[in-house]
């Protein structure tokens, strides 16, 4: 039996789980229904959620899962189920966004929500699985971060090698703020779905991009998922992205290109509704600058970004943060970026997990000396139309909330399209 104690915490236990895999005689258990839920788990259960994976077909995902599982035989033989059933996770949301194989069911395929809360529901297939054979509780943190990994597309940035095409590598995020409402959608997620695989044509020659989803949760960004999912097309090689755009959701009715990024979590709480308020923690064993910059600064092509006609909503470059002055104690917000040995307190994208992937990928590039073209873009927030807003009485689509969603895509791709006509 494993701990109850949250599965959350076990993650950075996996990076270091070496021992052998266990083998035993097959067995078949009843799943543990008394296993602890995380609280992203324990929203499963809620009305809109299941709706959700009903109406997109992604209702069958968990228990194909769980009976997946409960066939295995060892440990190696459940690392090879996770793996291939967290990568077909995210090939079906992929296929099902950009219009491959059956809808299943009547929700618009460009929804971000099926893959959530289809990966929760096998995350917790996982927690509750008791198998026939020794398994510990690092090993059982090992296959939930494979899950976690090949669910999100983590490691299968599957960038080409050659000079006639570009890289480009894209990230979204999970839906969050789900104890307001959880029927949220998160469009940085859906454009990571719509645009994985596809190439873009430009005068300068096509692009291919790769995306990758990232979850709601400081701990993880602790624990290097950021790094571990980006150094390898970040290193020199055939294989380097030539532009990254990190993307997350941000302001009602804009898009922005955050010039400058902080080191420094504010606190407000994840999808776990754990808070975390101290400067960014750098994980061990990645390339990274010494001493910690305060400050990281984008490379994408805002100028050209911003005079482009990229689509309805107006783009802007934000130079605006919060710093604390050299020599200070009061953090103050400036308009045009940070002065001289101060210390930060928010970046253009604020101080929550859209600035700190922003910071942690611009960190990278730095340390790894890449020249290339990246930095964040947050996109308008995502509304539900008119009489649909009250979470406890609403739907969880409408006509106006499909096509934000899709206008919000679309424009992410043409932002995207400038970014990849500016690269070498």
């Amino acid at each position: 039996m494993r701990s109850i104690g949250p599965r959350l915490a076990l993650l950075g236990a996996a990076l270091l789980a070496t021992a052998p895999l266990a083998l035993a005689t097959p067995a078949v258990a009843a799943p543990d229904t008394t296993a602890t839920l995380t609280v992203e788990e324990q929203r499963l259960d809620k009305a809109a959620p299941q709706e959700i994976l009903r109406r997109s077909g992604f209702d069958e995902v968990a228990p194909d899962f769980a009976r997946a599982l409960a066939g295995t035989h060892s440990a190696a033989e459940a690392e090879r189920v996770v793996t291939r059933e967290g990568r077909a996770l995210w090939k079906h949301a992929v296929d099902r966004v950009q219009g491959r194989g059956p809808a299943g069911g009547d929700l618009s395929r460009d929804d971000d929500r099926p893959l959530y809360w289809a990966r929760l529901g096998m995350t917790r297939a996982l927690g509750e699985w008791q198998p026939g054979f020794p398994l510990t509780d690092a090993r059982r943190a090992a296959l939930l971060d494979t899950l976690e990994r090949t669910s999100r597309g983590q490691d299968s940035l599957d960038l080409p090698a050659g000079t006639n095409i570009k890289r480009i590598v894209v990230t979204g995020f999970d839906p969050f703020q789900l104890d307001a409402d959880v029927r949220r959608s998160n469009p940085s997620g859906a454009a990571a779905l719509a645009l994985d695989g596809t190439t873009i044509r430009t005068d300068s020659g096509p692009a291919r991009v790769e995306t990758a989803v990232f979850p709601v949760r400081w701990a993880d960004f602790a624990d290097g998922t950021v790094e571990r999912a980006l150094l390898p097309a970040f290193r020199p090689g055939p294989r380097r992205v030539d532009a990254f755009m990190t993307v997350s959701q941000g302001r009602v009715g804009r898009f922005d290109v955050e010039r400058t990024n902080g080191a420094w979590r504010g606190g407000y709480p994840d999808n776990a509704n754990v808070s975390r308020t101290e400067t960014v923690p750098v994980p061990a064993g990645v390339p990274t600058p010494h001493p910690q910059p305060q400050w990281t600064t984008t490379t994408l092509p805002h100028e050209r970004i911003v005079a482009a006609n990229t689509g309805p909503v107006p783009v802007y470059d934000n130079t605006t943060v919060t710093e604390i002055p050299a020599g200070g104690t009061t953090p103050v917000v400036r308009p045009d970026g940070p002065t001289p040995g101060s210390t930060a307190r928010a970046g253009g994208g604020g101080d929550y997990l859209s600035n700190e992937i922003a910071y942690r990928a611009t960190l990278l590039r730095d340390a790894v000396g890449l020249k290339a073209p990246g930095g964040h873009l947050h996109t308008p927030v995502l509304q539900f139309g008119p009489g649909n807003t009250d979470p406890a009485t609403g739907q969880v689509t409408d006509p106006d909330f499909v096509h934000n969603r899709e206008a919000i895509t679309a424009q992410v791709r043409s932002i995207l399209t400038v970014v990849a006509a500016t690269t070498r």
